[in-house]
């Protein structure tokens, strides 16, 4: 799992990551604001905030349920399941206790390299009140997260493979 503050460099790094031939799963955030745009139904989380939070938690269960193997993940259901915490006050706590992750990487704010765009609309203060919900989510929920560091792409991507592979039992 690959999750942190908005902006952080989590989605150019799973870029990354696929480029090097790893199975991963792009957030659903802008997936489903994607599918809005196409007309595939679904809400944008300008309009309607609890909306978007519910299809990003179907959306994030349907992807954990589906993933095989090694697959790095830009946000999941703990994201998605305190975002509806926040916006329609829906516990997340049963969501975030039946859908774990094996490791979590979390990408710190980095404000000089934060950027609006046309699907990322909020401010960089909500930005970090969202990262320090879904932080304490993940720490609550007992995971223990590695921090990614401030550097280039190549070198975190680096970072995140050399920390699995400490991790990885050996077979004896």
């Amino acid at each position: 799992m690959i999750s942190g503050c908005s902006g952080g460099g989590k989605s150019t790094l799973l870029e990354e990551l696929a480029r090097r031939g790893h199975a991963v799963v792009r957030e659903p955030g802008r997936r489903i604001i994607a599918d809005v745009r196409a007309g595939r139904g679904g809400a944008l989380p300008w309009a309607d905030p609890a909306g978007f939070a519910r299809h990003a938690v179907a959306m994030s269960v349907a992807d954990h349920e589906a993933a095989q193997g090694l697959t790095f993940f830009d946000r999941g259901v703990v994201d998605a399941a305190v975002a509806l915490e926040a916006t329609a006050g829906e516990p997340a706590a049963s969501l975030v206790a039946r859908y774990r992750y094996d490791h979590l990487f979390l990408a710190p704010p980095w404000p000089e390299i934060y950027e609006n765009d046309a699907d990322r609309r909020h401010s960089l203060d909500k930005a970090l009140a969202d990262h320090d919900r879904v932080a304490a989510a993940y720490r609550d929920a007992g995971y223990d997260a590695v921090i990614l560091p401030r550097d280039t792409v190549a070198a975190r991507a680096d970072f995140v493979l050399e920390t699995l592979a400490r991790q990885r039992p050996t077979d004896e």
